[in-house]
Order: C-alpha cells, then sequence, then structure tokens
C-alpha cells in the first residue's frame, strides 16, 4: 500500500449569477480536480468554497450536490463562506480549497478555469504547487 498524506488542492471558476451557471462551473471545476488528481471518495476529507459577494444565486455546495460528481463527495464535508471585499477583484468568482489524501509523493494538480486564470497565473494549467 503506497503511503499516503494530507494535501491542499486549490481551484477556482468565473460564474455567472444564475443557478445553473453556479452548478456548470462547479461541476466543472471540481470534476477536472477529481479527475487530474485521480480522486476517489474516499480521499477526500473536506471541500471549502468561497464566494465573491455577487454569487448569490445558489451556494457552490449545494451546486455540487446537484453536479454530476456528487457521488464523488457524497461522504465528504462541505462548507461555503463569502471572500473579503477587495477593491479591484476579479467579480463573479467561485474558489475552492480542497483536502484530500494523494501518495506522499503526489505534486497536487491546481485548476483554474473560466476566467480564473488571472487569479494564479504562476499555477494555472500547471501541475504542482
Amino acid at each position: 500500500m503506497l503511503n499516503k498524506r494530507l494535501f491542499g488542492i486549490r481551484g477556482a471558476v468565473c460564474a455567472e449569477n444564475t443557478p445553473e451557471s453556479v452548478v456548470r462551473a462547479v461541476d466543472t471545476l471540481c470534476s477536472r480536480l477529481f479527475t487530474q488528481n485521480a480522486l476517489q471518495a474516499d480521499d477526500i476529507v473536506s471541500i471549502h468554497f468561497t464566494v465573491t459577494s455577487d454569487i448569490t444565486a445558489l451556494n457552490p455546495a449545494t451546486a455540487l450536490r446537484q453536479s454530476s460528481v456528487a457521488g464523488t463527495a457524497r461522504r465528504t464535508a462541505l462548507f461555503c463562506s463569502t471572500e473579503p471585499s477587495i477593491d479591484g477583484a476579479l467579480p463573479r468568482v467561485i474558489r475552492v480549497l480542497l483536502t484530500a489524501y494523494l501518495p506522499e509523493t503526489a505534486r497536487p494538480k491546481h485548476a483554474y478555469l473560466g476566467g480564473a486564470e488571472s487569479l494564479r497565473p504562476d499555477i494555472a494549467g500547471h501541475d504542482g504547487a
């Protein structure tokens, strides 16, 4: 059996302020994170979403439960909070911090999608932390 350790996996996506857009954005982001990190349901400890104050149509945790990847996170602790309001911040952003067990030699693969790439150009589309 491989030794595993706990990692934080980051991601963000931009969405319109509609329930459909939030579900679609969360589904796309989480699907990418789960797939590129080869995560199984038992690997995931918790998922913490944050949203900018202009996303009010649907809680991203609720959106995840309605998404195509809901089964992967069915027994996972989900939480959501609002990002601090910062002058000049990118609008309509859903961020995620996913804590999961990966092989101890793994390099987590983060995902910044749908306009959120500008938040972390140093790691958007790259492997590793």
